[in-house]
């Protein structure tokens, strides 16, 4: 039986990794030979399942027959992959609940049920290596597993508790991975959630990409009214609110000044430390910017000294809150793509591909 999730795998390689197979327009089993990845007959099954799913199509080069990536995205070959090649629902979208905030979740039961365990018992081992994955994979085990209890009915009208256990979309890849490979099912299920897993990705990489536009926004709002309430305390010249901003940025990162941000995220001079932030890190610097307006406003502060001294306070707050609440210290986080990249990526989608006029931090 085929391991879907071995496939998947390679799609997840950067192509920075060395495996370049999906970069190419056209593939042939030769090549995951040469990279090391499979057998020529394993090879052979890959690509077929792969022509299966939809991902190839087979193409002639001469006397060889070689397969072709189509191009979909990841959304369109989702919409089909819970359709089995019948065209009937698939068996594990007929056994999805979702819960009152929308996010799906199966139970191990019905899950075992479907693969095809007769006696749960024989299936809990399965969950076992499923958690062992998890954590090892740097997750939370209860933000996947979830241990509940059940009432199932035992016939006459009658019910009984039985223990199971509500499992994630990533649980659930993660089970069919560990699942007896000489079962059919199993093979159908590690296509399903494989591509089911990489479509709520791209969801959330989409979501992610429009609160860092957003927050981006907001930081341009606030600084600009930070800036006024520090003009009104007598940060007046440009050098004056530089050193300003420093130390709003020291108290938030630990003594660390805007040229040791740039350093330890890897970033050079001309580009702006905002626009490489994540949600996360945005968020942090939104609370350190309108705290720090409020508390010069209200405090009715005044001078360059107290103005700096204010800020720093307010940055260092926002840092221990973060520290109270077991948060990642923003130092710590990494820099992303530039927000400035994605706002030309949405203008293109929405048609817009005109310059916008420039926008100062």
């Amino acid at each position: 039986m085929i391991d879907l999730g071995c496939i998947w795998d390679i799609f997840r390689k950067p192509k920075e990794q060395g495996t370049d197979f999906f970069y190419q327009q056209f593939q042939k089993g030769q090549f995951l030979v040469d990279a090391g990845i499979a057998r020529r007959q394993t090879a052979a099954e890959y690509l077929k399942e792969l022509e299966r799913i939809g991902i190839l199509k087979p193409h002639k080069i001469g006397k060889e027959t070689a397969r072709q990536k189509v191009e979909r995205s990841f959304s369109t070959m989702s919409k089909g992959i819970g359709k089995t090649t019948g065209g009937h629902t698939s068996p594990f979208e007929r056994i999805k609940r979702t819960n009152d905030a929308g996010m799906e979740f199966w139970s191990s039961r019905e899950f075992a049920g479907v693969l095809g365990y007769g006696d749960y018992r024989n299936f809990e081992g399965v969950i076992e290596k499923a958690k062992l994955s998890c954590f090892n994979s740097g997750y939370r085990i209860e933000d996947h597993f979830v241990d509940v209890t059940e009432m199932v009915a035992i016939g006459s009208g009658a019910e009984r508790p039985v223990k199971t256990i509500l499992l994630s979309r990533y649980a659930c890849y993660l089970a069919i991975q560990n699942a007896d490979p000489k079962k059919e099912i199993v093979a159908h299920g590690q296509t399903y959630f494989a591509i089911q897993t990489r479509r709520q990705e791209l969801a959330d990489g989409r979501i992610e990409d429009e609160r860092r536009v957003l927050l981006r926004e907001e930081m341009r709002r606030h600084n600009v009214q930070l800036a006024n309430a520090a003009k009104g305390a007598g940060v007046i010249e440009p050098i004056d609110y530089a050193i300003f901003q420093n130390h709003g940025y020291m108290g938030l990162y630990g003594g660390m000044k805007q040229d040791d941000i740039h350093q330890r995220k890897g970033l050079k001079k001309s580009q702006k430390i905002l626009d490489y932030m994540g949600s996360t890190e945005l968020a942090a610097n939104l609370f350190r910017a309108t705290q720090a307006e409020e508390k010069l406003r209200r405090d009715e502060v005044k001078g360059k000294d107290a103005a700096n001294r204010t800020h720093r306070e307010v940055g260092a707050k926002v840092r221990q809150t973060i520290r109270e609440l077991g948060g990642t210290m923003p130092e710590e986080l990494p820099a992303l793509e530039s927000i400035k990249k994605i706002e030309t990526r949405q203008r293109k989608r929405l048609g817009k591909a005109e310059t916008p006029e420039k926008k100062k931090s």
